[in-house]
Formats: structure tokens, sequence, C-alpha cells
């Protein structure tokens, strides 16, 4: 890749904008500014910006709302436009902006898990693998065509720090051969409409530990909704523990070293490792 492109980075999370930015160097390319949308509340969990500010070299940006974001871009003037973790629809006319167009980073085998809540949706579905998919973006979520695919097995003990981190590291990885295809002017692989599903917010559906289910799908469940920060409006998994409502926030199949309360389920032994108190 010979030419150097001005890139915008559109990103709601500074270790986000960090690595992506430093990769874009990598590779020949100028990040010219991160844009983040503004929010009425931190999301738990995540880290966020609070201001304009700095990250790795690279200016962020604060959009008040979704009609300020085509005329921000405009002003920067951007060759393409890097969407990871970024809250809002783009317009049409945004995403029209970059000569290049618009890719976005989801975490799912699209067009399986389009959504907000894909990683979550993985393991409550039983997926023997997670995915990364960088694509084109269009004017409905995680819909465009498709530039890169790559899968990691999912573990039986896996977490959110284990998960994300090697996800992220998937994402940056593929990004030179991105890059490339859209150099060539390749549109990319259409999403077949075969295997679509939708990663929305968990319910209540979901929402409270039935014991006497498999191990493994409690397990699940528990892991589950610890990636679901901001993402729902219920509170889960719940269960009441010596007459104290809780939720269980770790467990593990394994017999632990330390203390760990062990619960029987449907065919053997969990073992709950933290919870937090609900009012």
């Amino acid at each position: 890749m010979g030419t150097s492109w001005r890139i915008v980075i559109l990103s709601n999370i500074p270790e986000v904008v960090d690595m992506t930015s430093s990769t874009l160097r990598r590779l020949g390319h100028e990040p010219v500014a991160a844009v983040a949308a503004k929010r009425r509340a931190a999301t738990p969990g995540l880290t966020s910006f609070e201001g304009d500010g700095n990250v790795s070299e690279t200016e962020v940006l604060i959009v008040p709302d979704r009609d300020s974001l085509e005329p921000l871009l405009q002003s920067l003037r951007p060759d393409l436009l890097v969407s990871w973790a970024f809250p809002w629809r783009v317009s049409p006319g945004a995403l029209e902006v970059p000569s290049y167009g618009a890719i976005n980073y989801h975490p799912s085998l699209l067009p399986r898990h389009r959504g907000a809540n894909p990683v979550a949706w993985t393991i409550r579905s039983g997926d023997s693998e997670f995915g990364v998919t960088w694509h084109r973006m269009a004017s409905d979520f995680d819909s465009g065509p498709i530039l890169a695919q790559r899968s990691t097995p999912v573990l039986v003990e896996d977490t959110i720090f284990d998960v994300v981190p090697r996800l992220s590291t998937l994402g940056l990885r593929m990004l030179r051969g991105v890059l490339d295809r859209l150099e060539q002017g390749d549109p990319g692989d259409p999403q077949p409409d075969e295997g679509a599903s939708e990663a929305g917010p968990f319910g209540d559906d979901y929402a409270t530990i039935d014991w006497s289910m498999p191990a493994r799908a409690v397990h699940d469940q528990v892991r589950a909704w610890a990636f679901t920060p901001g993402t729902h409006s219920v509170v889960g998994p719940i269960t009441h523990l010596d007459g104290v409502r809780v939720r269980v926030v770790r467990t593990t199949l394994q017999r632990p070293d330390g203390v760990a309360l062990e619960i029987q389920c449907g065919d053997g032994p969990l073992w709950i490792l933290e919870t937090e108190p609900l009012g």
C-alpha cells in the first residue's frame, strides 16, 4: 500500500482509539482525529471519553448529536472512516464523505449476531467460535459487505478479560488486508441471508438462574451477562442465596483452590466465585 490516507476513527472507547491509531500509523496512514458520541450517562463497565482530548497523539472530538457528525466529517476531509465501538447509527450522508468509504469492526461472524450484544449472544447460543468481521458500513447496522473474517474457539472458562483482548488482536491483525481490498476498489462480499440473527439486549427471559439446568448452561448464562455492559435495562443473572437476592458475577466449572460456594445444578456442581447483592 503506497498511499497514505487521512483516517477518522469513530469510537467511544479510549483503548480502542489508542490501539487502532497506533496500528494505522504503522501501516503508513494518518489518523487525523477520533470522534466519540456524547453520551448522557457513562456505560457501566467501560471507560469512555469525558471531553475533547488526545489519545496516542490522535485528537479526540466529542460530537453532541447525530446531525453534527456529517458536517464534522466534512471539515476533517477523511479518505476513510474506521468505526469500532461507536454507539450511533451513521447517516448515509456521513458515510458518503470519505472517498474510500467507511468500515466497521464487529465481534461476530456476520451475518450471525448483528447488533450491540454479539459476544454475549455467542456464549448464550452455545457457539463453538467467537468471530471478528470487518465490513463496509451501510445504513442498517452490521449489514454491509464483508471484507475480512476470523474466528477463535470459545473456551469453557473464557472471561471478558480473556476474550476482548483476543478479538481485538485479531481485528488489528486483519486491518492490513482490509485496507488492501479497499485500495483495490473491492466492494466486499455481500452478507448472505442464511444464518442471519439479531444480538439485542437480554431480557427478563434470561435474567433468573434456573439451577435445575446443566451446570454448563448456568455457567454460560453468568458469562454471557458479563459481556453486556450498557446494552440492557434488565439486571441479570439473579438468584437467591441464603435468602438474599444477588447477581451472580463469576462462576467456574472446575473445583477452585480458594473459597467458593458449591451449587448442585441439574447434572453436577458449579462453583460461585463472586456475587453482588441486589436491593
